[in-house]
């Protein structure tokens, strides 16, 4: 089976757009989003409606689309996530709002070699920047292999025997042949927020057949984005860092 892996999409849909034309002429599976389909960008809700109208899709929630929900309060979010937020909340129609409300909490088993969470395992709205983190994950689970986002960075960590090692992701394709021994930590990184000073959008494909995993990156319409977010009134900052990457 082939595995389509999508995650913090962040309302962008040039970005999302992007992906999907790169990606037409493929068959899946499954696709797999891992959360945050919304926050900070300007189209919320036409993301919503792409990820609502996909076949043959599982959705997780990300911290985002709770509190643009309505579920959480979003305290802990710095300013441009928090004024985001709010305005996401206002413009989602209310069938939309309701969809993200209704998304299921991470983490969750696809199958017995697949889990998938938005942030850490153990706590969804927790990040996993680190070895360390990436090491507690693996002593506290099972699932030989995880696909989680949140951080907005690509990267790969593998534990086999007690030994952890991380594979930092930065070619526009680049694929890895997995050991069925070996236990893996893999994020897809950002569609639509990149943060790895790489502004294209960042997705995943998972070949459980040939137990390979290839990281793609996609360039997309940046400057249409941004005007769509300075057009919103929402933070500049917001359009600003799509082009840096960061």
């Amino acid at each position: 089976m082939k595995y389509l892996i999508l995650s913090d999409i962040h309302s962008n849909y040039e970005a999302l757009k992007s992906v999907f034309a790169s990606v037409k002429r493929k068959h899946f599976d499954l696709t797999l989003m891992l959360g945050d389909l919304v926050g900070y960008g300007a189209s919320p809700n036409q993301v919503v409606n792409i990820i609502r109208s996909l076949k043959n899709t599982v959705v997780i929630r990300g911290n985002h689309d709770k509190v643009a929900a309505g579920l959480e309060s979003g305290n802990n979010f710095n300013r441009p996530a928090s004024i985001s937020a709010k305005w996401t909340y206002e413009k989602l129609t209310q069938i939309n709002r309701n969809y993200l409300r209704k998304l299921i909490r991470g983490p969750l088993k696809i199958n017995d070699h697949v889990s998938i969470a938005h942030g850490s395992p153990l706590n969804e709205d927790d990040y996993i920047f680190s070895e360390f983190d990436a090491l507690e994950v693996f002593y506290n689970t099972t699932a030989p292999i995880i696909f989680f986002g949140h951080t907005h960075y690509p990267i790969i960590y593998s534990f086999s025997n007690n030994i952890i090692t991380a594979m930092r992701v930065q070619d526009v394709k680049q694929t890895y042949a997995l050991n069925k021994n070996t236990r893996y930590l893999i994020n897809p990184g950002s569609i639509g927020q990149p943060r790895d000073r790489h502004p294209y959008a960042s997705y995943a494909v998972w070949d459980s057949e040939k137990w390979k995993v290839t990281l793609y990156r996609i360039s997309y319409d940046i400057s249409s984005a941004q005007q769509r977010i300075i057009k919103a009134g929402l933070p500049s900052s917001l359009a600003a860092r799509l082009s840096l990457g960061v």
